[in-house]
């Protein structure tokens, strides 16, 4: 369920009530004087469905971005009777995504650095053929977020947002290059490990070279990219989705460094073919939940000029 909190005028109070009592989905609406500014705050609760209309209403009346708030508040639903499910409740709104989408595009320092200790992780992993640790180097990358993001910003048509999340995704994909690179010099360097190492052994071949698995892995992991990041549940599935883009990575920067430029060339061959799947994957999948699934259906106009970049 979301709740909703506006502030609006005295003189536009009564007009604001009635656009929105006849949003279908908007409940327990009230009207509370606000202590302060000598106005007054509009409530109620919305389900998912109707957070976009609403916004088109707050866009239409030109409240500004500060004047409202839409929070997500998890339900504890009595006991329902047979025949009886609150999963229309658990859709996702657009505005929510595109929200969720924005705060995931920049390049922010935490991501940053979570980025450069995945390359850490993987390049290690690669240098010792350690599974665990490369499995670790996955659990750490939050490159999933980005991923979506560009998918959002695809869909919506909101251009800008689907180039700076790609503009981070690059960055995050190139911190995880030059960090397993330049640990792999390092190392070299100091004779903890030899110029010569073979990196391509059976449980490592998977990275640097393309084929069949490469495909379906990446496109079954796209789909679940986009279904985890409308349920908040990134965190759980990015491990899986990262099998696909960060091993490849912190191998092409061990390679390279090696000196083993086919090897290196190989890798990245298949983080490009993963990446573009995942995209196409992702935003096909939330293309067909906005526009196809009732359910999920947007009813505002497809560029959502209303909503801030």
């Amino acid at each position: 369920m979301l709740r909703l909190r506006v502030a609006v005028a005295d003189a536009r109070k009564d007009e604001m009530v009635r656009s929105l009592d006849r949003i279908e989905g908007v409940r327990r609406l009230a009207v509370l004087p606000e202590a302060c500014d000598g106005e007054w705050v509009v409530s109620a609760d919305l389900s998912p469905a109707a957070a976009d209309e609403v916004l088109k209403i707050f866009h239409d009346h030109r409240v500004p971005h500060d004047d409202y708030v839409i929070l997500r508040q998890e339900v504890i639903a009595p006991g329902l009777g047979p025949g009886v499910s609150t999963e229309a409740e658990s859709g996702f709104a657009w505005v929510e995504i595109v929200g969720e989408a924005r705060a995931h595009a920049r390049p922010v320092a935490r991501y940053v650095m979570l980025m450069m200790v995945a390359g850490v992780v993987a390049g290690l992993g690669v240098i010792t053929d350690n599974a665990i640790l490369i499995v670790g180097a996955m659990a750490v990358s939050p490159d999933l977020l980005p991923l979506c993001a560009i998918s959002v910003g695809l869909v919506g048509r909101r251009y800008f947002l689907a180039r700076r999340a790609f503009g981070t995704l690059l960055i995050g994909m190139g911190l995880v290059m030059l960090v397993a690179l330049l640990v792999t010099l390092a190392l070299v360097t100091v004779g903890l490990v030899e110029k010569g190492i073979n990196i391509n052994a059976p449980d490592l071949q998977g990275l640097a070279n393309a084929d069949y698995t490469t495909v379906l892995i990446a496109a079954a992991a796209g789909v679940a990219a986009i279904l985890s990041f409308e349920t908040r549940a990134a965190n759980a599935v990015g491990v899986a989705i990262s099998v696909t883009t960060v091993p490849a990575s912190g191998y092409f920067g061990v390679a390279l460094a090696l000196g083993e430029l086919d090897q290196a060339l190989g890798a990245g061959l298949v983080l490009l073919i993963n990446l573009t799947l995942l995209i196409v994957t992702g935003t096909v999948t939330l293309l067909l939940q906005r526009y196809f699934i009732p359910q999920h259906r947007s009813r505002p106009p497809a560029d959502d000029e209303y909503l801030p970049e």
